[in-house]
């Protein structure tokens, strides 16, 4: 398939048939000149005429097409391509006419022939000498690394000393910390894993990386680690894997030892007003951008996603790249379908392999099953106007921009490599941001069509929204509005400047609406992948 990053161009309504002002402006969207369906922008009635600005030929809308969904702009017979951003996101399930609504009643899903072509299209990133870098007020750690935020987290081992961490963690609500002026939040990590399971194997891997991902965050400050006393992630087990040592940073508490919830609870409200003043004990200076490491998500997403919120971060993505930062790619199942525009552009032949193999796996852990990956989307990105994975991947897959990918992670694996990198996580986002903030990111920005109301800890979230209508309804919970692409008052490359800039904001302290509303705590959801037994 073809690599294609052409601008959005509006078609013209001729002024004898135009609905109103605002579908005047621009009422659909051609994306490439060899697309064979165009985009609403708004939502448009049938019978509406519409003149391609190019050709000039005019096109009858023969259905109503809700905004962010598709029309065909020529007669496409029974088993052709479709085509949008010149790429094929389906199949003609029967002769579709010009004008046609074209979504997932008409247009089937069907495996398309990829070619890896494993590193053949790498092109080194140019990355800006040292000097010349942006740079934001990040918190340098005594090693060296460097944070966006400074929380004190309280971390469960296992379900068993879920309760015990969540009403430490309540305890310090943001009116009882505020003498800590340097402290953005105290945090419980609570999970439903670690007891129940097998002793050993993927899933105790997995859970262990996560959880010592997590605390070795640069944004964790200090950690209290809280066990029951009897569960198959054990304490000292779990610190000896993944090579943490107590200290005055990080503290332990057993609840059997405690003598029981309450008395383990009071010891624990002990323990973090003991953290605090250290933690608290941190100033923020100027650093260079090469210490963002950005995860990035997308939820809820609708027709607008690929076209305006993902595009426009992946553009940002670029310039943090250039500037020497890392952006993660993940969701391994929603790059379904595009995953060869990916490995073409791989470092080496190895790294484009490693994801391919990903897919493999995901291939099979989904075999017979009614899922994302064998062809359906959520209601809501169907709603939105996506009518399968092969063009949500197609979307999703532009969070990265036209960077080389670098390398390929296992999920919450430590990420050492700077670029754009690929971690293997599901696309259910708290799982998959959860992963990534173990991995390393202390930034995570989130692109949503249909609105999200999401937020995580320790590294907070940057909501961008891919319309307008949705950011103004939802407000309160975006960060960004993408909408002015869609609306034709700024280009790819502007969005994404101001997104990048905003980042460095968000790095240097601003508050994310979703920190302003207290939301993140809840959403540190590990992979529960294959755990009860």
């Amino acid at each position: 398939m073809n690599k294609v990053t052409v601008e959005p161009k509006p078609l013209r309504i001729p002024p004898a048939t135009k609905p109103s002002a605002d579908a005047l402006r621009n009422p659909f969207i051609r994306l490439d000149p060899n697309d064979n369906v165009i985009v609403a922008r708004v939502d448009v009635e049938a019978g509406t005429l519409v003149m391609d600005q190019d050709s000039g030929a005019t096109l009858r809308i023969l259905q109503k097409v809700p905004a962010g969904h598709k029309v065909t702009t020529r007669a496409i017979r029974q088993g052709e391509p479709i085509l949008k951003y010149n790429t094929v996101i389906g199949f003609a399930r029967e002769d579709l006419p010009a004008g046609t609504w074209a979504h997932s009643h008409n247009i089937v899903f069907d495996d398309v022939v990829k070619d890896y072509r494993h590193g053949l299209d790498y092109v080194p990133t140019r990355v800006l000498p040292p000097e010349q870098r942006a740079r934001f007020m990040g918190i340098v750690r005594p090693d060296g690394r460097v944070a966006t935020r400074n929380v004190v987290g309280i971390f469960a081992v296992s379900h068993r000393a879920g309760a015990v961490v969540r009403k430490i963690a309540s305890a310090f609500h943001m009116d009882a910390i505020a003498q800590y002026k340097n402290v953005d939040a105290v945090a419980g990590f609570a999970h439903d894993q670690g007891a129940g399971m097998e002793l050993s194997g993927e899933p105790m891997a997995m859970l262990r990386r996560t959880l010592g991902g997590t605390i070795r965050n640069a944004n964790t400050a200090a950690a209290l680690v809280v066990a029951y006393g009897e569960e198959e992630n054990e304490l000292q087990a779990f610190l000896q894997d993944q090579r943490l040592e107590p200290g005055p940073a990080l503290r332990t508490l057993v609840i059997r030892e405690a003598g029981g919830s309450r008395k383990a609870v009071d010891a624990g409200i002990a323990i973090v007003r003991d953290l605090l003043p250290e933690a608290d004990r941190v100033q923020r200076e100027p650093v260079s951008a090469e210490h963002i490491t950005v995860g990035m998500q997308c939820g809820g997403s609708d027709g607008f996603s690929g076209l305006s919120a993902n595009p426009a971060l992946g553009r940002a993505m670029e310039l943090l790249i250039e500037n020497g930062g890392t952006a993660i790619l993940s969701e391994t199942s929603e790059i379904f379908g595009v995953e060869h525009t990916l490995t073409a552009r791989a470092r080496t032949p190895e790294v484009g392999k490693k994801l391919v193999a990903r897919i493999d796996w995901w291939l099979r852990y989904n075999a017979g099953r009614d899922t994302q990956i064998n062809g359906q989307v959520s209601p809501g990105n169907n709603a939105g106007g996506l009518a399968n994975v092969l063009e949500k991947s197609l979307g999703g897959a532009k969070k990265g921009g036209n960077a080389p990918l670098m390398e390929v992670y296992e999920y919450a694996e430590p990420v050492t490599q700077h670029g754009l990198v690929f971690m293997d996580t599901p696309g259910y986002d708290p799982v998959s941001a959860t992963g990534q903030i173990a991995g390393g990111a202390n930034l995570i920005c989130f692109t949503t069509g249909r609105g999200s109301c999401f937020g995580s800890l320790p590294a907070p979230t940057i909501k961008l929204a891919s319309n307008t209508p949705m950011y103004t309804r939802m407000a309160a919970d975006m960060d960004i509005n993408c909408g002015p692409i869609i609306d034709g008052e700024a280009t790819l490359d502007e969005m994404g400047r101001e997104i990048f800039e905003r980042i460095l904001q968000y790095a240097s302290g601003t508050k994310t609406k979703s920190e302003a509303l207290g939301v993140g705590a809840l959403e540190f959801v590990p992979w529960p992948v294959g755990v009860t037994v």
